[in-house]
């Protein structure tokens, strides 16, 4: 036994300098070695692969970091609508992202520059893209006004630069977000070297073929580019082999998206600025502290702190006293942000979120980061037994206004609904389109005959709105077929979004975060543009020190 135990301390003993010290730590410790098997982790020679280094996610360009945490969603205010379509809810939302500003023109410009550029509208084929998303700058006609100078300048003069865009329907907000998921994860590849220096930039001349998608790149990436992905490896190319990140290297950004209603609310009450210990003092009757939209303070007392319409023809007080300075839409950042540094989450322009309307908030179903709207997708798969990505395909959709749309652009992965392999015995979710969920028509009863006949299914509709029909001839001209039914009860749909915040349009009262209007997802406006945001991963907390049982944690 005391054999045994000197041939442990041998193993540990060092003689260094003529002192003995001691080491025994374990090997298991280390970061690069498994707790599971003991295999050491990201050997030259192979085995597992991990990013052991990650500290936690990078804030992408443009956002806000935003803690989560639980608040009241809804109103608390007098109701001068009666329509009670938001009563008060305790809900818990994660931490997120959020754009500091709305969206600005020259944002979108660049967006609108890139599809000129990559997919060229004088050829037909492209055509539809680069038109598809252009803003409608006719929303600023007015029948009895004179707006033309907006028309003709808003979007592309320097002067409204900085100005939030307006014009853009909800369709077109989602696409935006999901080409700036792939530019942003495109550049970060660049600088972590598994692409080359300015490959961005040879895709966008030409001098390549094709474009990158960052869904493409997780799960086919030898597709990106048309297939030229080899090209232009960058300094992480060992040996002639290609290497391609994977969401565990810990570089892929989540996707840009437009926020939740749920998560625009509670950014918009910002009230961390109400917070004493874990408690919020009061509510918030607007982003800002205070009961009234003027400032209150020494420094520009009086001045109101949004934009907005003051009064039947007031949209801005008068000459040489401009209450907000502005009449029409405001360069961002001119007023002052809330506590969460989030700016004009009230007034300048009202933003689309990405709620499907309903008047009903379940929280009896989800209190955890509510949302309605879910569809969920999975990747298809080709007869190669490999993710399908459309190279040479682009699919178009025509609107209920003739507007046509991309849906997918080439070299995007083909996505297809969820079928029985995903919700076969699941409790959680039964179906891929969830956006009618418990919303209170009859299909939410346990009365609703799901196999009767589908027209007398849609009589008993309780959201029953007009349902327009546009097709092409075989011409290709536009047949649009509006519906003169005079039964119909709503507006109602499953292609209405929510919209959120007061506008320059709008009177104080649409000012409170809690108040929420829909428009069909295909239309657009003057006084509606919108902001991004972005899921965290990881802790909910950026804060280092913190306390864990009123001790400070090591």
């Amino acid at each position: 036994m005391k054999k045994q135990f000197i041939k442990v301390v041998l193993s540990c003993t060092v003689i260094a300098g003529g002192f003995t010290v001691t080491s025994c730590s374990k090997s298991t410790s280390s970061k690069n070695v498994s707790r599971a098997t003991g295999w050491k982790i990201n050997e030259k020679e192979g085995g597992f692969q991990y990013n052991t280094d990650f500290k936690e996610q990078e804030t992408a360009p443009g956002l806000v970091f935003v803690e989560g945490g639980t608040f009241t969603k809804g109103k608390v205010q007098d109701d001068v609508m009666h329509d009670w379509n938001n009563t008060p809810t305790s809900q818990h939302v994660q931490s997120f992202y959020m754009d500091e500003t709305e969206v600005t023109n020259v944002m979108y410009l660049e967006y609108l520059d890139y599809l000129k550029s990559v997919y060229p509208p004088e050829n037909p084929k492209y055509a539809n893209i680069y038109k598809g998303a252009l803003p409608d700058t006719l929303v600023w006609r007015n029948r009895l006004g004179f707006n033309e100078t907006m028309t003709n300048n808003y979007l592309r003069h320097p002067a409204y630069a900085e100005y939030p865009v307006v014009g853009v329907n909800w369709i077109q907000a989602t696409q935006f977000a999901e080409w700036r998921t792939d530019r942003v994860n495109e550049a970060m590849l660049e600088r972590e070297g598994y692409l080359a220096k300015d490959a961005k930039y040879q895709a966008l001349n030409g001098e390549v073929a094709g474009t990158f998608s960052t869904e493409a790149y997780l799960n086919r990436p030898e597709s990106v580019y048309n297939g030229q992905i080899d090209s232009l490896q960058g300094k992480m190319k060992k040996d002639s082999v290609s290497t391609f990140a994977k969401r565990s290297s810990g570089i892929i950004m989540p996707e840009y998206r437009l926020p939740t209603e749920t998560e625009w609310e509670y950014a918009a009450q910002a009230q961390v600025g109400q917070r004493e210990y874990n408690n919020y003092r009061g509510r918030k009757k607007y982003p800002w502290e205070g009961d009234y939209t003027r400032n209150g303070q020494r420094v520009g007392r009086g001045d109101q702190l949004a934009n907005f319409k003051q009064g039947k023809g007031d949209y801005g007080g008068i000459a040489g006293w401009s209450d907000d300075g502005a009449d029409i839409t405001a360069e961002v950042m001119s007023y002052k942000p809330n506590d969460l540094g989030l700016y004009d989450m009230a007034g300048n322009v009202a933003e689309w979120v990405a709620d499907v309307y309903r008047p009903i908030v379940d929280d009896e179903i989800s209190d955890f980061n509510y949302y309605r709207g879910n569809i969920y997708m999975k990747t298809a798969i080709g007869e190669d037994g490999k993710v399908n990505i459309l190279q040479d395909s682009i699919v178009f959709d025509t609107l209920p206004n003739g507007k046509v749309v991309a849906v997918n652009l080439p070299g995007e992965i083909k996505m297809v609904p969820v079928d029985e392999e995903e919700t076969y015995l699941r409790t959680n979710f039964s179906s891929s389109d969830n956006r009618g969920y418990r919303d209170g028509d009859p299909g939410s009863s346990r009365f609703f005959d799901r196999f009767s006949d589908e027209e007398e299914t849609d009589k008993q509709a309780m959201y029953n709105s007009p349902k327009h029909k546009v097709e092409r001839d075989s011409s290709g001209n536009l047949v649009r077929q509006y519906d003169q039914s005079n039964n119909r009860t709503s507006l109602i749909n499953d292609e209405v979004r929510v919209y959120k915040g007061g506008s320059w349009r709008d009177r104080a009262y649409w000012l409170d975060p809690a108040q929420r209007r829909y428009l069909p997802q295909y239309m657009a406006t003057d006084y509606i543009g919108f902001r991004c945001a972005m899921s965290r991963v990881g802790s909910k907390s950026k804060t280092k020190n913190k306390t864990v049982r009123g001790k400070k944690a090591k």
